[in-house]
């Protein structure tokens, strides 16, 4: 089954950090993800860039598009990055999530993949 963990971070966060501090926080992500490289568990995983996104919002309604460019103000929370996983049960997927180092300064939410019908 696949299961997707998805890294909720408040949007200021990584501006208080140094430069430093940023290149470390990236480094335990790597290591993370290979480690669940190495136990054949991860599809993929990438970080989303956060100062040079341009982030955008789009909706169709009625055939007419709208498009919202950000950074959305209102924002408490942004998704800072996934890990897509291939795991046995949601109990596993909790479990690695658990071992998340982002869990410690964000908040990893735990979804199951499945088609958007059901």
């Amino acid at each position: 089954m696949a299961y997707m963990l998805l890294i909720i971070e408040p949007p200021d966060q990584r501006a208080t950090r140094t430069d430093a501090q940023g290149r470390e926080v990236y480094e335990q992500m790597t290591r993370f993800a290979a480690g669940l490289r190495e136990r054949g568990v991860l599809r993929d995983g990438e970080s989303l860039a956060w100062r040079d996104g341009s982030p955008a919002r789009l909706q169709v309604r009625d055939g007419q598009a709208r498009l919202l460019d950000g950074p959305f103000a209102e924002a408490k929370e942004m998704v800072g990055g996934f890990f897509l996983l291939d795991c046995d049960t949601r109990e596993q997927a909790l479990a690695i999530a658990q071992e998340c180092p982002a869990a410690q300064w964000a908040t990893v939410e735990v979804r199951k993949l499945g088609p958007c019908y059901s």
